[in-house]
């Protein structure tokens, strides 16, 4: 897996990111996950969003989110596990 896109922050996400969300599903075609998300965020934009419950996942289908969103399903794994 290869990110090159620079630094990458995954996090859970907070009420701020709302609108974000909700922006990224519309652009992915998709309803945001229900339950707790992670997201992960460069360049300051949220570009894909996890729930690691349901595996859910959205992200930008404009962007190269691949591995991105490997990431957070790995960062999710980790969560379950613990």
């Amino acid at each position: 897996m290869t990110v090159t896109a620079g630094t990458v922050i995954i996090r859970a996400a907070i009420g701020a990111d709302v609108a974000a969300l909700h922006r990224l599903a519309a652009l992915d075609s998709a309803r945001v996950p229900s339950g707790e998300l992670l997201v992960a965020e460069t360049g300051g934009a949220l570009v894909a969003a996890h729930a690691p419950r349901s595996g859910a996942t959205i992200a930008d289908p404009f962007r190269h989110t691949a591995g991105v969103v490997e990431l957070l399903r790995l960062r999710g794994s980790l969560q379950r596990a613990a």
